[in-house]
């Protein structure tokens, strides 16, 4: 599939999810998830940290949040140097980069040795979620409806880019996107689902639920 139909095809499944996650009885009808820099060229994958923090921050006050297998844990660093309480959870233990690209100057930033970041090395359950007030899982294989589950139980919020149904306890049915199903999921167990989209190639649209545990910068 080439680049024009992939970027058709991305349209249509966010014109669905946007339909789906519409209704009457949506909370926070100030929030806008859009990213409103449209001019800006699509950039690549290994943005997508940068591009998150961003939307982030632009929207939320700083709060506790859980970077949900995020790897070498730069989406967490990015939020704790923006005033955030950020932790990583992943089994693997894996060292901070050396350096990422500033997406606002376009210029290297370089980490020091002495840069950390709060990690829990193991898999995520749900047990771990009590001490945060937002979950976000950006590709996190087997932890979408677990996440979901205990923010609804917590009334925490989540920021979830779903990637792939691996390990997960349930499938799409026939004709349906992975990413609509764990929406109407989202919504069936009760949460406003936001969705929205960033400016980088591949899977790029994410589900936010905002919860009672973390608050909108407008508010």
């Amino acid at each position: 599939m080439n680049n024009h139909r992939n970027n058709e095809y991305g349209q249509e499944l966010f014109g669905k999810l946007e339909q789906l996650c519409d209704h009457p009885t949506k909370q926070h009808s100030s929030f806008n998830p859009h990213d409103t820099r449209v001019k800006e060229l699509r950039k690549m994958k290994k943005f997508r940290f940068q591009l998150l923090h961003r939307w982030l921050v632009e929207r939320f006050e700083p709060c506790r949040v859980a970077d949900i297998a995020g790897g070498k844990g730069l989406l967490a660093y990015l939020l704790q140097r923006s005033g955030w309480h950020s932790a990583v959870i992943d089994p693997v233990n894996q060292a901070l980069p050396h350096k990422y690209k500033d997406i606002s100057t376009g210029k290297r930033v370089k980490l020091s040795p002495t840069d950390r970041v709060h990690r829990i090395d193991r898999e995520f359950a749900t047990s771990m979620a009590y001490r945060f007030d937002l979950l976000i899982g950006m590709h996190a294989h087997a932890c979408n409806a677990m996440i979901i589950d205990i923010a609804s139980e917590l009334e925490c919020g989540f920021v979830l880019f779903p990637c792939c149904v691996i390990d997960e306890p349930f499938y799409p049915p026939l004709g349906v996107q992975w990413l609509e199903s764990v929406a109407s999921y989202a919504i069936y167990k009760g949460h406003v689902v936001y969705p929205f989209r960033l400016n980088f190639k591949g899977q790029n649209i994410g589900l936010c639920s905002i919860g009672k545990r973390c608050h909108l910068l407008e508010e």
